[in-house]
């Protein structure tokens, strides 16, 4: 995968050891005899270039956060200030306040001129010291404020929406002749960005879920026939829920986007809680916010500011439908849910996701020093890539119902596969 560059770069690095631009990463390493061939792709490595682009005395560089929170966030903030700063002698570096909003004057507060006193101890802090919004902003404004200021080099810390955003700046600062580098770092807390195979983030969030499953199954363990259900994020994927089971290893019933879900029926999820606790006088349910959405009828037409399709909100429908059930079977059952989805996102990230944070955010400043734009940065195979944004937004990342996650989930709840129609079609979109 090529990757659009800025022009012939003049400059020499100070970094000492670099990667050459022709150091390709291969989607696939594994491949099967039996199956046709995959279509390949050859990814460029991320790492230090040998020669820069922008001469780091005169260069600017913005930062900008988008979105829902999710932990890492400022620990992104602070390598890719430290990387710029220390690693490069970049001394001008912005940190617009609000997500996007903050790219447009007219609407946006003043940046954050940051220095190594600003970013000093944000990482030991959840959320975002910038802040964040939804929604898009209005171009045009946003780079004549960029140009005014004088910003070569945009990260843009965020999603699917985050990053289809920077490349219309990237796009339309190249219409005015204006040499902007645009570098996206992918933040989604569900895991589910094609060429990314772990987000930062996600293992806090597996890990806060996997404490919230635990008490919940006390709380179910604690009394007579009792039911603890909890809502685990998860739009269009369902890693938080399948990790944070696997990791408990308390959970009777995980319910994810990917496999359809049948309350009603013989076969039917209702029907197999029912089994679980005659038998075993308790139950504990994982559930992600985007399961059982054919069962909610959601309008395409409803959507929040980021252009995503609001979601029905499965839980309170999931526990109506379990009391309405068992009151009609004359089984008393003490039912506990519990929906911890805004604390585990607002956390600050474990030792694992802080150092994954700062390796992204490095990766970033190396590439937009070359003048490469118009990427993300991705992983594959524990090596960081170059990842045209085009290419990332096109697909998602979801679980595949035939891997090892899924069975797995399969394997430490005991739940069983009657309920999912058409099981063995969902498979993963992209590495």
């Amino acid at each position: 995968m090529n990757i659009t560059t800025l022009g012939e770069p003049r400059f020499a690095s100070p970094q000492q050891h670099t990667v050459s631009d022709q150091a390709r990463v291969p989607l696939h390493l594994v491949r099967d005899p039996d199956a046709p061939p995959p279509k390949e792709l050859l990814f460029e490595r991320a790492g230090p270039r040998a020669k820069l682009f922008f001469d780091p005395a005169s260069t600017c560089a913005g930062i900008v956060t988008c979105g829902g929170l999710c932990p890492g966030l400022n620990n992104v903030i602070r390598s890719l200030f430290l990387e710029l700063y220390y690693g490069y002698g970049v001394k001008d570096v912005l940190g617009f306040r609000d997500g996007y909003q903050g790219l447009d004057p007219t609407r946006g507060r003043e940046p954050f001129v940051l220095t190594p006193e600003f970013v000093h101890d944000i990482h030991e802090n959840g959320g975002t010291v910038l802040g964040t919004s939804r929604g898009p902003v209005d171009v045009g404004a946003a780079v004549d404020n960029l140009i005014r200021r004088g910003v070569n080099i945009l990260f843009t810390i965020g999603g699917d929406g985050t990053q289809r955003g920077g490349n219309e700046l990237f796009q339309e600062a190249q219409r005015r002749g204006h040499s902007l580098a645009v570098v996206g770092i992918p933040k989604t807390i569900d895991n589910d960005v094609a060429f990314v195979s772990r987000t930062f983030g996600y293992l806090t969030a597996v890990e806060e879920a996997a404490k919230a499953l635990r008490c919940a199954h006390t709380e179910a363990h604690s009394v007579q026939n009792g039911i603890a259900l909890v809502k685990l994020m998860g739009r269009d994927a369902g890693f938080i829920a399948a990790g944070a089971t696997i990791a408990s290893q308390d959970v009777n019933f995980t319910l994810v986007p990917e496999v359809p879900l049948r309350l009603d029926g013989e076969n039917g999820f209702l029907a197999a809680l029912k089994q679980r606790i005659l038998n075993r006088a308790h139950a504990l349910i994982a559930v992600a916010e985007g399961a059982g959405q054919e069962l909610l009828a959601a309008s395409d037409a409803e959507r929040d500011a980021s252009g995503n399709v609001k979601l029905r909100d499965i839980g309170p429908f999931l526990r109506e439908r379990i009391e309405s059930y068992f009151k009609a079977e004359g089984i008393p059952v003490t039912l506990r849910y519990i929906d911890p989805s805004y604390l585990i996102r607002s956390v600050p990230a474990d030792a694992e996701d802080s150092i994954l944070c700062d390796f992204f955010a490095r990766n970033a400043v190396h590439a937009a020093m070359a003048g490469k734009t118009g990427l993300v940065i991705g992983l594959l195979h524990d090596m960081f890539i170059h990842v045209p944004i085009e290419l990332l937004v096109s697909q998602r990342k979801r679980l595949d119902l035939n891997g090892p996650t899924w069975r797995a989930v399969l394997a430490a709840t005991g739940q069983k596969l009657i309920e999912v129609p058409d099981y063995g079609k969902n498979q993963d979109s992209a590495a």
